[in-house]
């Protein structure tokens, strides 16, 4: 604060804290804030409000506890999200590498654009992409059929996998880049060192590159998990009734059923399960909040 004060004076030191302080206090605390009271308050009609039904209570938690449908999907979503996450990891995680230690500077930068192109096209657009490219008699099928690979075509949007593929595609640089800014700094000589001892491939990531980009992997690991468990387009698009997503039925609370403090509980339910899996990888990788921000 100090430095802060010594380099930009008084005024526009104050200027550029309160900026930031204004944006997390009216964009994320306060609506956060109206969201816990709607969560523990009853969906009453307007004459209602303000009168003895209008109390504090636990039975929109609860309605999610009794209905096994909506229970068994936020079980789903859990499970397929971490699925997700470990799939984008296991995909990045050679791409950073390449790109950290296997190329040359100067066309780091430039295979580093050819990832962030396709990510111009706005979200939709890229997942319409795939649901054509996924669908009944789309270009798969017709490529493995002309492989003879398959005898007929494959629902691939019947269930699960177009959503998960979606979602791998569509976060796959906030996997890639905290893995690829936490093996840049890794000094090449312990890799060469390693080499001369005799050190196997495997060896090497597993003592040497994967400790050093822990942080990285927690933070990509987080971004993805928490992007994955609380989208709502991708689901909505690549999925079928048989893969319905906690945020669809966050949305029909919300926007169809018109039952806001219900929709207000199942997401700060969502809320608590993103920073318990925060909280997890912190632990999982022996990281900190300030390791990750490095």
């Amino acid at each position: 604060m100090t430095a802060l004060i010594r380099r930009f004076g008084l005024g526009l030191s104050a200027l550029i804290i309160a900026l930031p302080v204004f944006w997390i206090v009216m964009m994320i605390v306060l609506p956060e804030l109206v969201m816990i009271d709607f969560a523990f308050r009853p969906n009453l009609l307007p004459a209602e409000i303000g009168g003895p039904k209008d109390v504090y209570t636990l039975g929109n938690f609860q309605t999610l506890v009794e209905n096994t449908i909506h229970r068994a999907i936020f079980l789903k979503t859990i499970w397929a999200s971490a699925f997700v996450t470990l799939v984008t990891l296991v995909v990045c995680y050679p791409i950073a590498y390449h790109l950290a230690q296997g190329t040359k500077p100067e066309r780091t930068g430039f295979l580093i654009l050819l990832l962030i192109i396709p990510f111009w096209i706005n979200e939709i657009l890229r997942t319409f992409a795939w649901f054509i490219i996924l669908a009944y008699n789309g270009p798969l099928n017709a490529l493995l059929s002309g492989l003879g690979l398959i005898d007929r075509p494959i629902r691939f949007l019947n269930g699960n996998f177009g959503v998960i593929i979606g979602m791998v595609y569509a976060y796959i640089l906030f996997m890639v880049f905290p893995l690829y800014n936490s093996m840049e700094s890794l000094d090449r000589n312990q890799i060469e060192a390693a080499r001369d001892l005799g050190a196997s491939a495997w060896r090497i990531h597993r003592r040497i590159v994967i400790p050093h980009a822990k942080p990285g992997i927690a933070t990509g690991c987080i971004f993805t998990f928490m992007l994955a468990a609380g989208s709502y387009a991708v689901p909505a698009l690549l999925g079928s009734p048989q893969s319905r997503w906690f945020t669809e039925i966050i949305y029909n609370w919300f926007f169809e059923g018109g039952n806001w403090n219900q929709g207000a509980a199942y997401a700060i339910v969502l809320l608590a399960l993103c920073l318990g899996f925060i909280l997890l990888m912190l632990r999982v990788f022996r990281v900190n909040l300030g390791d990750i921000a490095k």
